[in-house]
């Protein structure tokens, strides 16, 4: 064999493995993009239905914010009727009332006598839970 001849065959041998080696990172490559093109395939039939939902809920969501936000507009129109309310009942009946109470308060003054004038002999009251009773009573003793 010739010099030439032996290049020729290394040359092929060469050429041979190359192919072969390309061939083999082809045939790997292919199956990576298809199992890729698998996996994206998956995560899109998955993800839509999540997206799905998601849109739903936030949709849900909107709703009831705007069932909220018309609640708090009634309270707050409520809440400004009852002040009116209250003030015009102030205003109405306060007045003569008070006037009443007061009248009545010099009415029983002036039928009660001098009694109630001396100091210390009239009995000290305590409120509890709305109802009046005697300092004596509230430490535990009779009146």
């Amino acid at each position: 064999m010739s010099g030439g001849e032996v290049a020729g065959i290394l040359v092929a041998v060469f050429w041979a493995i190359l192919v072969s080696f390309l061939a083999v990172a082809l045939a790997r490559l292919a199956q990576t993009l298809r199992a890729t093109t698998k996996l994206v395939a998956d995560v899109t039939d998955q993800a839509v239905p999540l997206l799905a939902d998601a849109s739903a809920a936030v949709r849900s969501a909107q709703t009831q914010i705007d069932r909220v936000d018309s609640i708090a507009s009634d309270v707050q129109e409520v809440t400004s009727n009852a002040s009116a309310l209250s003030t015009t009942v102030a205003s109405t009946f306060g007045g003569p009332l008070v006037k009443v109470a007061a009248f009545g308060y010099g009415v029983r003054r002036a039928l009660g006598g001098r009694k109630e004038d001396v100091p210390g002999k009239a009995s000290r009251r305590t409120v509890i839970v709305g109802r009046t009773v005697s300092r004596r009573n509230a430490r535990g003793k009779r009146d």
